[in-house]
């Protein structure tokens, strides 16, 4: 700070504090100096590009590209001006439109493209979702700073954590993008293993960056704070956050598995299940999480039928056995006894415990109150005493019995 008071109000004084201000993350500040040189100095067309690029970073891609076309309708060809403006088209429309841009420029042989070739070649696997990763980043990782981090995500995209772990350890964040991927890799690291100490270093990453004077508003700020909540399970505050981003997302399937997740634990099924439902990825969809809440939301909406089709459609393993007891359990506690019949039944088959056979009886018990009352189909009766029969227990003859006499007495076929 003490050579600021050195610096003169000329040109190449200023030039040298705004390039302090960029590296520094004070975007706004450096464009204000750029601004009031290029007022005095209208030659100076390339500072136009470093304006285009301070608003990149402050996520005014349409501004940004904007004050690049100034530039470019000057130097048409020059590669660091064409890869902004494709980054530009990268975040306001996607890949395919960003490529379309650097099309001409990868053609080129000019010592224009060779210089920066190593830079297109990075975003080229950025804007191709990845495509080619591991051929292209690793030998960039101390040439491009981006590359390390694009990589990361690369590996956390194909559930490596590990790797993702291994590579951003030792990275000491000075920018904001830095701090919030290692924030969601030591996330991913303590959830993945139940390491504590690693999830409470991601709340710290996550609560820096979303309470920061520059972060605070911005968009990636809100889903850092909704994320540290979120670990905190404080899903009310999570929803505060997600709420105010929301019309960003509305298509974007990790936005919407944690706001259904938020939703579903603050007791708002119905919009859960809606949410849920948007999903479009098979791999989220394939996630027990995502299955156990589905389930847990069709349940309380009164349709456990769906949330036994969900167990139907599963492998046998540790995570239906946990979904056979989440339907048994839930559709028990809401008196929905058909299928908490059905669901004890077959843990029952599973495992011995007498648990599941009490389980079993109380809920076709219930299904025979509510036939009695009125509110369960006659027919359902057979396979509750079919459900019963399965079970080598003294106390089924008793129940049968009574069931039996009652279809009798009321002729229902059994």
């Amino acid at each position: 700070m003490s050579s600021h008071q050195n610096l003169q109000d000329i040109t190449e004084d200023q030039l040298s504090l705004a390039s302090i201000h960029y590296m520094r993350s004070h975007y706004q500040e450096a464009i204000d100096i750029y601004k009031r040189i290029l007022l005095n100095n209208r030659e100076f067309l390339a500072l136009n590009v470093y304006v285009a690029l301070c608003y990149y970073k402050l996520d005014y891609y349409d501004v940004s590209q904007e004050v690049l076309a100034v530039y470019l309708q000057q130097v048409p060809d020059s590669t660091i001006a064409l890869n902004l403006k494709a980054c530009n088209h990268f975040r306001l429309y996607n890949g395919k439109a960003a490529e379309a841009e650097l099309k001409n420029l990868t053609e080129s042989a000019s010592s224009s493209f060779e210089f920066g070739k190593e830079l297109i070649k990075h975003n080229l696997v950025v804007f191709r979702g990845g495509e080619g990763a591991l051929q292209v980043l690793p030998p960039l990782v101390d040439v491009i700073p981006e590359a390390r981090l694009n990589l990361v995500i690369y590996y956390l995209r194909q559930d490596d954590v590990q790797e993702a772990y291994n590579l951003i350890k030792d990275l000491e964040p000075t920018a904001p993008q830095e701090y919030i991927l290692k924030g969601v890799v030591n996330a991913a690291v303590g959830q993945e293993m139940g390491l504590r100490d690693h999830l409470k270093i991601a709340q710290q990453f996550f609560q820096l960056v979303g309470e920061s004077a520059s972060e605070r508003d911005t968009i990636p700020g809100r889903q850092c704070m909704s994320s540290y909540f979120f670990l905190l399970r404080q899903f009310g505050n999570v929803l505060i956050y997600l709420n105010s981003v929301k019309s960003y997302f509305y298509n974007d399937d990790i936005f919407n598995f944690n706001y259904a997740q938020a939703k579903a634990a603050t007791g708002c099924f119905k919009e859960a299940e809606e949410v849920f439902l948007l999903i479009q990825s098979e791999k989220i969809k394939r996630d027990f999480v995502y299955i156990s809440w589905l389930a847990r939301c069709y349940i309380v909406n009164k349709k456990p039928q769906l949330a036994w089709k969900l167990y139907l459609k599963m492998e046998t393993s540790g995570d239906s056995f946990s979904l056979l007891q989440l339907i048994a359990n839930d559709c028990y506690k809401l008196r929905q006894y058909y299928y908490s019949a059905k669901a004890f039944d077959v843990l029952e088959r599973l495992d011995s415990n007498t648990e599941y056979w009490e389980g079993k009886r109380g809920a076709c018990v219930g299904v025979f109150q509510m036939i009695l009352a009125g509110q369960e189909a006659k027919e359902t009766l057979r396979e509750v005493l079919h459900l019963l029969k399965s079970t080598g227990n003294s106390q089924v003859e008793y129940i049968v019995r009574i069931m039996k006499k009652w279809a009798k007495e009321n002729r229902v076929p059994v």
